[in-house]
């Protein structure tokens, strides 16, 4: 492993030589592999690619364009108005509800946008949005999907597990919505959708492991049981009110669940092709860290220690030290437990600090895949010890979506 990463550090720091650092960068051999292992682990099941673990329209591209991926779970409206106007993709479905009037009215009025772009909906005011920016008898029929709540409610529901997303829990509550749907002149219901967080985005092997690793495989279990069968009775159910195109299930720590439950047509995935730390703790898949950052050394405070510049990239969530950056290359250094990644700077401990001099290059990995993309105006692609390219991130066209 020491050597592996000695190598890499070799080749990121060799192909990027002429640029200052901060800067961020993709090596592309580990992102042909964790594609690659993405289909494999689908088998045969469509990959939607989740586009809020990439954010650059490049990165987008090249996965579109091999076999086992098909279409783009965005992030928002205006993105998904953006990347089919753009025309990246036909097939673009908003990952989450949307309140944006003036991208509704855009939709409504154009039936190309409206016929490859789907809207997340769990709530019938999220129809009445739309009609309210564009009637029925005026617009472009708007194709929907409804989101169904996998959240695991054990002990007769007084605990929730998993992420606060969709009100439909139960098969009658996204039946009803799906009747209101059908019902309302201007709609038509599409696909469902289906996110397990508690499977998905919790590593089993957490750092530390022991109990605390037991609990967790042992609740994605009992879990798992729970929604599989809840979400089979939902989509037989829903089929019986509308032709549904697609079921979409998963995340990037979930695929082999996912795509075993038959009632799901197709998997989402994204954040396993460029494998943050936050995908380093799970037995099913060993992802290749493909996406890191830059900063350089700028301080010698002392024996063991150097502190780089900047570094405080700090992803979202719940508060914690693994919401923070890792400092990955050269191996062995760590961040001070008082001072954490600073804004301004950030001091890195171990003995490889020794060995680093001013100016010299730390490399990090962020905790989160696509959030690292909002630093960077670009990503610069590594293969081997070459620079191949240099593409835009979502910031570098000058996009911001939340």
């Amino acid at each position: 492993m020491a050597s592996s990463r000695a190598d890499l550090r070799h080749r990121l720091n060799t192909a990027t030589s002429g640029f200052e650092a901060p800067l961020a960068a993709v090596d592309m051999e580990a992102w042909d592999a964790n594609a690659a292992d993405l289909v494999r682990r689908a088998a045969g099941v469509p990959v939607r690619v989740a586009s809020k673990a990439l954010r650059s329209r490049t990165l987008l591209r090249d996965v579109l364009a091999r076999d086992g991926f098909h279409g783009v779970l965005a992030l928002t409206l205006s993105e998904a108005l953006w990347l089919v106007a753009t025309g990246l993709c036909e097939d673009v479905v908003v990952g989450y509800p949307s309140a944006d009037r003036r991208g509704l009215t855009r939709l409504a009025g154009d039936e190309d946008l409206a016929d490859k772009i789907t809207l997340m909906v769990d709530d019938v005011a999220q129809l009445d949005l739309v009609d309210a920016v564009a009637s029925a008898d005026d617009r472009a029929e708007v194709r929907v999907c409804l989101e169904l709540d996998l959240s695991w409610r054990p002990l007769g529901g007084r605990m929730r597990i998993g992420a606060k997303r969709s009100p439909l829990h139960t098969v009658d509550d996204i039946v009803r919505l799906a009747r209101a749907v059908e019902s309302r002149p201007g709609f038509r219901l599409v696909g469902i959708m289906g996110y397990e967080s508690q499977i998905a985005g919790v590593q089993d092997v957490p750092p530390g492991g022991g109990w605390r690793a037991r609990q967790i495989r042992y609740m994605q279990k009992r879990s798992w049981a729970e929604l599989a069968e809840r979400r089979a009775a939902a989509v037989e159910a829903v089929r019986q009110v509308a032709d549904l195109e697609f079921v979409n299930g998963g995340g990037s720590g979930s695929v082999e669940r996912t795509v075993s439950d038959p009632s799901v047509t197709e998997v989402t995935a994204g954040s396993g092709l460029l494998a943050p730390r936050l995908f380093d703790g799970y037995t099913s898949f060993s992802p290749r860290p493909a996406a890191f950052f830059a900063v350089p050394v700028v301080r010698r405070p002392g024996p063991g220690i150097v502190t780089v510049a900047g570094g405080g990239y700090v992803a979202s969530g719940a508060a914690g030290t693994d919401r923070l950056p890792v400092p990955w290359l050269p191996e062995g250094l760590r961040l001070d437990a008082a001072e954490g990644a600073g804004e301004a700077q950030t001091p890195l401990l171990g003995t490889p600090a020794d060995d680093l001099a001013i100016g010299d290059r730390v490399w990090f990995r962020h905790g989160k895949a696509g959030e690292l993309s909002e630093r960077f105006d670009s990503y610069y692609l590594v293969r081997g010890e070459r620079l191949v390219d240099t593409v835009a991130t979502y910031r570098g066209d000058g996009k911001t979506f939340l």
